[in-house]
């Protein structure tokens, strides 16, 4: 019964990890043509998220835990990068007004 669970679980995790490819390809382009910078924004903490799912779902797939660092390590990066992008388009804001 395991492993039925764990095969099930490893195949499932590879099925979504091609799923995510969609999004991932489709912010990827949001966020090269994106009309304005909230839009560019927006679309790099989509790509963040949707690394740290990839992520997550490889360490499934693989059963290395060192891909949970990477993900943790992604979102921060994706955490202090949306941060500091925001103060930017704020402080841009100021000055155009």
């Amino acid at each position: 019964m395991i492993e039925f669970l764990d095969g099930f679980l490893s195949t499932f995790a590879a099925i979504m990890i091609a799923i995510l490819m969609v999004p991932l390809t489709l912010a990827a382009i949001r966020m090269m043509t994106g009309p304005g910078y909230a839009d560019r924004f927006v679309a790099l903490d989509m790509l963040t998220g949707i690394a740290v799912a990839i992520a997550a779902l490889t360490m499934i797939v693989t059963g290395r835990r060192e891909f949970l660092d990477i993900a943790f390590g992604i979102a921060l990066i994706g955490f202090l990068a949306t941060c500091s992008l925001s103060a930017l388009l704020e402080k841009k804001k100021e000055d155009g007004q």
